[in-house]
């Protein structure tokens, strides 16, 4: 073996010698033509015995050297450049391929969901997905069985976590002024948000008279912010649902049933009003930026719902037909809406969005957001346990307690009969309805009744205005400034006053 081992190191040093004898030819051949200090050495030796004809010789010799040396210099950038220059292209090649690789598998994935989508519309003519002239794999869900498949996976979740759960009692014993304190101090001393107290009066009058309120004004003063607050006072954190531009139906608020997979998408906004059909507790579900979409699109079913006087009657269907192991609160695909849920928008009025039509604000309570509280020093308030059957029982006890007096019904009849002769608008029963909760419920937070019917008819019934010409009412305006401080009193009505005036700024 050591023979073996002499001979293979003998036979491999003929090869690297001689590699090593080029590398070296080669350093050593650059090092002999760019040795500059030789060739002065030359013409330094030779100086003293050249004539005069003899020194345009030698400088023809020196510019011709120092141009074959410029060609050599040249010659290699040249080399080195194009190495560089094939490599990059090969790089960029390989990126290429890559990424021509990347998106055929895209267009792979496209492709199987293109093919999902039409077996799912062809499941709904009857067939299935399956269905061709030859013979292929059966599509995920053929087989599923109605008698033992679950569909439902969050909600069937809901169900495991509150099948043993017993309804809980507070024993609150709050009033509503009360209740104003402990939630404005709670968002300041907890959230550092700062709400003036007449904002929180008429947030917690608007959720006694409707259960789709409004937060309506500039961005940025806090509209999602006293949603979410309140979601955090009550210990259940509000479900968000932030509205996007292609909503177009119920489907983005309950989700829908995949013919394909056999399964029900379930979104949030479902899994919520699922869960508080269990308990007596406070729950909030905001409608972020609602009118990025238009409201009648995806909330026109809940409207309808929620307008019905009978609790009883707040059924919505969510699957045409029942299977066995559907969640238990689901009869016959249906859920009864809970009504211990408010739904609470956002809206921004800008280029972006669309226009709330009456339909949504007749059923609505708006709220204007356009300035920021001011800082104070808060009580320490921590989350509050609320029962939805205690905070019911108190807004039915103040509407019962503070109605609103005859004499102000009056002035708001004759006020109608003036708007309907100079406007012709008029508003009908479903807005006294709702202002006969907002008020009473207002004052009993701490207001005034004038000024609770002031900040009513400016934001429900003047609102109205906008859908005129504003530049034909002008003119009427003053006339009907004059009558508000007649009838309530020297600038009582100021929320009224103060919209009249903006409007007829704008004529």
């Amino acid at each position: 073996m050591n023979t073996f081992f002499r001979f293979l190191y003998e036979f491999l040093s003929q090869l690297f010698n001689g590699l090593l004898f080029a590398v070296q030819g080669i350093f050593r051949c650059f090092k002999t033509i760019f040795n500059f200090g030789e060739y002065i050495r030359i013409v330094n030796e030779y100086k003293n015995d050249f004539n005069g004809p003899e020194w345009i010789f030698v400088g023809l010799a020196i510019l011709l050297t120092l141009a074959v040396l410029a060609a050599i210099v040249f010659l290699i950038y040249f080399i080195v450049r194009k190495i560089l220059k094939f490599r990059k292209t090969l790089v960029d090649q390989e990126s290429l391929l890559d990424e021509v690789a990347q998106l055929n598998n895209e267009v792979a994935k496209l492709y199987k969901e293109k093919e999902q989508i039409l077996a799912m519309k062809v499941s709904k003519l009857g067939l299935k997905p399956d269905e061709s002239d030859t013979e292929e794999a059966p599509a995920e869900g053929d087989n599923v069985d109605p008698n033992t498949e679950i569909r439902f996976p969050k909600l069937y979740d809901v169900d495991e976590r509150y099948k043993d759960y017993k309804v809980a009692n507070y024993n609150n014993s709050f009033e509503l002024p009360e209740l104003v304190d402990l939630f404005r101090n709670f968002a300041a001393s907890k959230l550092k948000l700062y709400y003036k107290p007449n904002m929180i009066r008429l947030f917690i009058a608007s959720l006694a008279s409707t259960k789709l309120v409004i937060l309506q004004g500039i961005s940025g003063t806090g509209k999602t912010s006293l949603a979410y607050a309140w979601g955090k006072f009550l210990k259940h954190d509000s479900c968000i649902a932030s509205v996007q531009p292609s909503w177009r139906d119920r489907t983005e608020l309950f989700g829908y049933f995949n013919e394909f997979t056999k399964r029900f998408n379930e979104t949030e906004v479902l899994k919520e009003m699922y869960e508080a059909g269990y308990t007596d507790d406070v729950y909030t579900v905001i409608l972020d930026e609602m009118n990025i979409s238009r409201v009648e699109y995806y909330f026109a079913e809940m409207l309808s719902i929620l307008e019905m006087p009978n609790k009883d009657e707040w059924i919505v269907e969510i699957v045409p037909s029942a299977w066995k192991n559907d969640p238990k609160r689901l009869m016959e695909g249906k859920l009864k809406i809970p009504p211990n849920v408010w739904y609470i928008g956002t809206i921004n009025n800008d280029d972006s969005t669309f226009m709330v039509t009456d339909k949504v604000y007749d059923r609505a309570m708006p709220i204007d957001i356009n300035d920021k509280g001011e800082v104070f020093t808060p009580d320490e308030v921590d989350a509050q346990d609320i029962n939805y059957s205690y905070l019911d029982k108190k807004f039915t006890e103040a509407i019962q307690a503070n109605p609103i007096h005859q004499e102000n019904l009056d002035k708001i009849e004759r006020m109608d009969n003036y708007v309907i002769q100079h406007f012709r608008i008029a508003f009908g029963n479903r807005i006294v309805a709702h202002m006969r909760k907002f008020v009473p419920v207002y004052v009993a937070c701490g207001g005034d009744e004038v000024d609770g019917i002031d900040y009513f008819i400016a934001r429900k019934i003047l609102r109205k205005f906008e859908q005129l010409n504003i530049a034909y009412i002008r003119d009427e305006i003053d006339g009907f400034v004059d009558f508000l401080n007649k009838e309530f009193g020297e600038n009582k009505m100021h929320e009224c006053i103060e919209y009249l005036l903006r409007l007829k700024k704008m004529a």
